[in-house]
């Protein structure tokens, strides 16, 4: 029999102390967040409108690349899904507004939503964002892209106007919130930076960061419906080819790959994806 004291006393045990992980401030965020997308709107109009009748024929000539290996791939779907909208003045107007509102709306409702709701699950995906945008820039850089809208267009400044296209620009010819051939847009904005479609990497990167916070399924099917919408305005409008928008998950492929690093490095806390999932999933 062993000479060891029988004890029913329970042994002590160590209760590991919680994770600390740093708190967010907004004021920094907001930093991060207009300094980043100063950054990127200055390198983006270096490769774009501002260079001139060069970046005219190179990007025209890309469109004609696009449109040739989606027409080999029998894809070439965007003259005739514009062409059955053509006359519905009112309804083009909106997926204009849609166009050029939504992107940016959802996309800062998402970051405030997670701010909020979800600190790990925020930071994680800010970086997402980042790199993402980040890609997209080495897209305008090496592959300048003519729009649809632009193909034959003789009365935009940034037109190839050839006849053989039949793309109408809807924004120029029916208008919306705002318009390219405006001096302060046109001086701050690059006409060629089509692939990847960036409307495409921010509408999926919403659904990706939202999804799983959404315990109702019904909640969950919006928040990818916008994608979906999202795709149809890009072509509709004429702003984009389809190809632009697989361009567009690339982008934010590698940005999802690479976001743990630069979350590391960014002030905030830090986290897989899954992390405020787990901890508390929302009734949205």
């Amino acid at each position: 029999m062993s000479d060891e004291p029988h004890t029913d006393q329970p042994q002590d045990t160590v209760v590991p102390a919680p994770a600390y992980h740093p708190p967010l401030r907004w004021w920094v965020e907001v930093l991060l967040v207009a300094g980043f997308y100063g950054v990127y709107s200055l390198i983006r109009n270096q490769f774009g409108s501002a260079l001139g009748a060069s970046i005219v024929r190179q990007s025209y000539a890309n469109a004609i690349s696009v449109i040739d290996f989606e027409s080999a791939l029998g894809l070439y779907i965007e003259p005739e899904l514009q062409e059955r909208f053509l006359g519905w003045d009112w309804f083009l107007i909106g997926w204009n507004v849609f166009y050029g509102t939504f992107h940016f709306v959802i996309t800062i409702g998402t970051m405030v939503y997670l701010f909020v709701k979800a600190p790990l699950r925020y930071s994680f995906m800010r970086s997402t964002l980042c790199l993402t945008t980040g890609t997209a820039l080495i897209g305008f850089a090496l592959f300048p892209l003519m729009p649809p809208r632009l193909l034959g267009n003789c009365e935009s400044a940034f037109g190839a106007c050839n006849p053989n296209h039949t793309f109408v620009d809807t924004l120029t010819e029916l208008g919306g919130l705002w318009s390219f051939e405006t001096e302060r847009i046109a001086n701050i904005s690059n006409q060629y930076a089509a692939m990847p479609s960036l409307h495409i990497a921010w509408a999926v990167w919403c659904a990706v960061a939202l999804s799983p916070l959404l315990r109702r399924r019904i909640t969950r099917i919006v928040v990818w419906c916008y994608p979906i919408l999202t795709l149809f305005a890009i072509m509709v409008t004429a702003n984009h080819y389809w190809l632009d928008a697989f361009g567009g998950l690339i982008a934010l492929g590698v940005g999802l790959l690479l976001a743990p690093f630069l979350t590391r490095l960014l002030p905030g806390p830090t986290g897989t994806l899954s992390s405020d999932v787990v901890e508390r999933p929302l009734r949205t």
